[in-house]
C-alpha cells in the first residue's frame, strides 16, 4: 500500500454532472488510491444550479474552476476539464488522475491517459456509457460513496443488500467470479481471494461488491453460497489470507 499512498492524484470533477454530496465519500475513495494533490470542480459558478456545491468546495479545498456556458446545448466545461487534464499530463508530476462524470465525452480522455501509462478512476451514476466506464482501470459508481463513514458500521452501505437468491440470479457477476477463481486457481481449485477480485477488475472496471450491498469481497463472496472459503496463515505469521474455491470442483471430486 505505501506505492499508492505515494501516488500523485488529480482528482477532476464535471460539478455540472455529479451531486455535491458524493464529495466526502469521493476524497474518502481516492485516498486509497493515493494523494489527491490537485483536486479541482468546473461548472459556471455564476448560476444557481451549483450552488449545493460551494459550501463543499471550501469543506474540501476543492478548487472551482469558472466556465461560462457560451452556447446553448454545447458543454463548455467539458472541453475547460479535458484541455486542464492534458496540461496535469504533461507536466509528469502525476501517477493517476480521478475523473468524476457521468459523460461519455471523456472516454477518449481516460483512454489517453491511460497510454501515457497513467492509472484512471472514473467515477459516475450508474446511467454511465459503457464505453467510458471500459476506458477507467477502475469504475466506481458513486451512490455507493454516499454514507460509509468511519463512524457507520462496518457492513453498511449505501446500496440495498441483495440476498443470496438476488446474487445467484446475477449472472454477469457468477460467471465473472467463476472465472476468475478457475484463472488463478492451483490445482485443487483454490484460489487467493485478493487476486480473485483483481482479475474480475481487469475485466470489469465498474466491479466493486459495494454494488451489491456488501463493503468487501469476501462478505459478497459468502453471501453467494456458490463457494468454499478458507483462512490460511501468513508466511510471516502476522495474519491470515483468504482462499475460494467453486464449490463444483469440490462436488465432483467428491472432497
Amino acid at each position: 500500500m505505501d506505492k499508492e499512498e505515494q501516488s500523485r492524484l488529480a482528482v477532476l470533477i464535471d460539478a455540472d454532472n455529479s451531486a455535491p454530496d458524493i464529495a466526502e465519500g469521493l476524497l474518502r475513495e481516492a485516498a486509497k488510491y493515493g494523494v489527491a494533490s490537485v483536486k479541482r470542480a468546473y461548472g459556471d459558478w455564476t448560476t444557481d444550479n451549483l450552488k449545493g456545491w460551494k459550501k463543499v468546495l471550501l469543506e474540501h479545498s476543492i478548487q472551482p474552476i469558472q466556465q461560462f456556458s457560451y452556447t446553448r446545448g454545447k458543454n463548455a466545461t467539458d472541453s475547460a476539464m479535458i484541455i486542464d487534464a492534458m496540461d496535469l499530463l504533461y507536466t509528469g508530476r502525476f501517477d493517476g488522475f480521478c475523473i468524476v462524470s457521468s459523460d461519455s465525452d471523456f472516454t477518449r480522455l481516460a483512454s489517453r491517459i491511460r497510454e501515457q501509462g497513467l492509472t484512471v478512476y472514473g467515477f459516475g451514476e450508474r446511467k454511465t456509457p459503457e464505453p467510458f466506464v471500459a476506458a477507467c482501470d477502475r469504475f466506481i459508481y458513486t451512490d455507493v460513496l454516499r454514507g460509509g463513514g468511519e463512524e457507520e458500521e462496518e457492513d453498511s452501505t449505501a446500496v440495498k443488500r441483495l440476498n443470496t437468491s438476488q446474487l445467484k440470479a446475477q449472472a454477469k457477476l457468477v460467471a465473472a467470479l467463476r472465472a476468475a477463481v478457475e484463472a488463478r486457481s492451483d490445482e485443487s481449485g483454490w484460489a487467493h481471494l485478493g487476486a480473485v477480485g483483481q482479475h474480475v477488475a481487469k475485466q470489469s472496471p465498474e466491479f466493486d461488491s459495494r454494488n451489491y450491498g456488501y463493503r468487501k469481497l469476501r462478505d459478497l463472496v459468502t453471501a453467494m453460497q456458490l463457494f468454499e472459503l478458507e483462512e490460511r496463515p501468513q508466511k510471516d505469521g502476522r495474519g491470515k489470507d483468504v482462499y475460494v474455491r467453486d464449490k463444483r470442483r469440490k462436488n465432483a471430486k467428491g472432497d
